[in-house]
């Protein structure tokens, strides 16, 4: 039976120097649950406007229901401007006081919420009043559904209040390796390997499960039973990021909540950013069984590996 995922967040459209796409991580990582077979529920916002229906729309074509997509008659759809760098890195430039900042509760959000196996969130979307307190709201109405944070720091979007309140709040965070040592700025840690950090912040937050991406260095997971593993990188054909940490994510919860290993949940959920990075924007088809053949190729991870 598929799991039932819910994700809670913005819904926006990516300005990519080759023209816009369909964007925002939560949107994202329910296109890729979907794909994957499970069954993801988007809670979202956008706008009364042009933008507002062409992702509505845009949604729909990827195979997304907008039934829990909320009309705002006041604030525009959400837009971010994104530039790619000569490795294929974004720089995003986040438009503030959009729709996606005034997701209201409702009877169902609260059902879609409750009645998930897991529900993922993230910071973005706790840049304002509203959808924050929605987001408390919902996790309230939901005590024993599995919490996954995406973290996604993005610059001027996050307070250390927020990412506090957010990580007390989850049982499986993920994370990469500089909002690792972000979050070891913000709260005073002490460790330096990035291990005995995120063992650190599992134990300082009380957080089950914390997965960490490396870039092109593959990805690792740590238990708060201090059970480690570690999954090398890929030699891949570089398209751009957008997109990549959220396929992880979307991999990952798709293998774990299946009842399959967390060493093999790490291991397709890293071959899936890695596949996503060889495409260009964050909504690109790629297929679960076009990601299992892509973990067998022989001779295609990299060589170098990640040191405690």
């Amino acid at each position: 039976m598929p799991a039932k995922i819910a994700a809670f967040g913005e819904l926006l459209w990516d300005l990519l120097p080759t023209g816009k796409v369909l964007g925002g991580a939560p949107a994202n990582f329910i296109y890729r649950i979907n794909s994957f077979g499970d069954q993801g529920t988007l809670l979202s916002k956008v706008g009364n406007d042009k933008a507002g229906r062409e992702a509505r729309e845009a949604l729909r074509n990827l195979g997304v229901s907008d039934e829990n997509i909320q009309t705002d008659y006041e604030f525009p759809t959400g837009t971010v401007k994104v530039k790619i760098d000569i490795n294929g890195n974004a720089d995003f430039d986040i438009i503030t006081e959009v729709a996606y900042d005034h997701i209201e509760i409702n009877t169902e959000m609260i059902d879609a919420f409750s009645q998930a196996d897991c529900v993922c969130f993230g910071t973005l979307v706790q840049r304002y009043g509203i959808s924050k307190n929605t987001l408390r709201e919902l996790i309230h109405e939901a005590p024993d559904v599995v919490k996954f944070l995406d973290i996604n720091l993005r610059k001027k979007c996050y307070t250390a209040a927020t990412v506090e309140e957010s990580l007390r709040m989850t049982n499986i965070l993920k994370t990469n390796d500089e909002e690792l040592m972000v979050t070891k700025e913000l709260f005073g840690l002490k460790n330096e390997s990035l291990k005995d950090l995120a063992m650190e912040v599992i134990e300082y937050f009380n957080i089950d499960i914390i997965l960490c991406t490396l870039g092109s260095n593959g990805a690792f997971c740590l238990t708060k039973e201090d059970v480690f593993y570690y999954d090398p990188g890929y030699q891949i054909s570089l398209g751009d990021t957008v997109g990549s940490g959220d396929a992880f994510s979307a991999g990952f919860v798709h293998y774990y909540m299946n009842g399959y290993p967390i060493d093999e949940a790490l291991c397709f959920g890293n071959a899936a950013g890695a596949m996503i990075a060889t495409t260009t924007g964050a909504t690109a088809p790629v297929s679960k069984q076009e990601i299992l053949n892509f973990m067998i190729i022989p001779n295609n991870r990299n060589s170098v590996r990640f040191h405690q």
